[in-house]
């Protein structure tokens, strides 16, 4: 079997390709190139107000790329209705490696000093695939998405891949595409330049988001 390194994850990203485990414990990895794609549009992000709400309100201290490692471990815990992880060790090092890249990058939600929530993903030129969130409080992952649409439009991306449709996802405007749309998207973006912003310089994401979406 191919061995799976950090160029060659980066290479496949490139052309709509990721890996994923069986089972947390499994260490062995399979290839996917769903038929069907979740892609949430950046110009098309529906923010509902009470999320904004609870956004401004303070309640949680947002952060880039300060705790990579621990949350991917966090996305891979145990949950309601997910007993089960995709996330494996060697996910862990494969992707911890690509943080040390700079190609990917995590979005944390704490109170005081606790990691409450946040999502991590891969960044290929103007495309960012989100690979997997978590929350261990009401709407903390909620809020880390709205912080990283924002960041990802601060910073000149033109696609924001979610590999597979949830409701969750819909929600918040995501639609699914065909493969074959999907990596038209695809070529388009990874080509172009793009820099993930890892602070906002004090900018509110919400006006962010909202200047180029809608809201409900």
């Amino acid at each position: 079997m191919l061995e799976i390194t950090p160029d060659l994850l980066l290479q496949a990203y490139r052309i709509g390709v990721f890996p994923m485990g069986e089972r947390r414990d499994d260490p062995k990895l399979h290839w996917l190139d769903p038929r069907l794609r979740a892609v949430l549009p950046l110009d098309g992000f529906h923010l509902p107000h009470r999320l904004a709400r609870t956004i401004r309100s303070g309640r949680f201290a947002v952060s880039a790329d300060t705790a990579f490692a621990e949350t991917v471990r966090a996305c891979a815990e145990p949950r309601p209705g997910h007993p089960e992880s995709w996330i494996n060790e060697p996910i862990v090092d494969l992707y911890s490696e690509l943080h040390c890249r700079g190609h990917a990058h995590s979005v944390e939600c704490r109170i005081g000093d606790q990691l409450v929530g946040g999502l991590y993903g891969v960044s290929v030129g103007a495309a960012f695939f989100g690979e997997s969130m978590f929350s261990r409080e009401r709407d903390a992952s909620k809020v880390a998405l709205v912080h990283l649409v924002a960041r990802l439009v601060q910073g000149g991306f033109r696609l924001l891949d979610c590999q597979f449709m949830t409701e969750h996802l819909r929600s918040f405007g995501a639609i699914e595409i065909p493969r074959e749309a999907f990596r038209t998207l695809l070529a388009d973006a990874v080509d172009r330049p793009a820099a993930f912003q890892r602070e906002l310089g004090g900018a509110d994401p919400c006006a962010i988001v909202q200047a180029s979406t809608r809201t409900s």
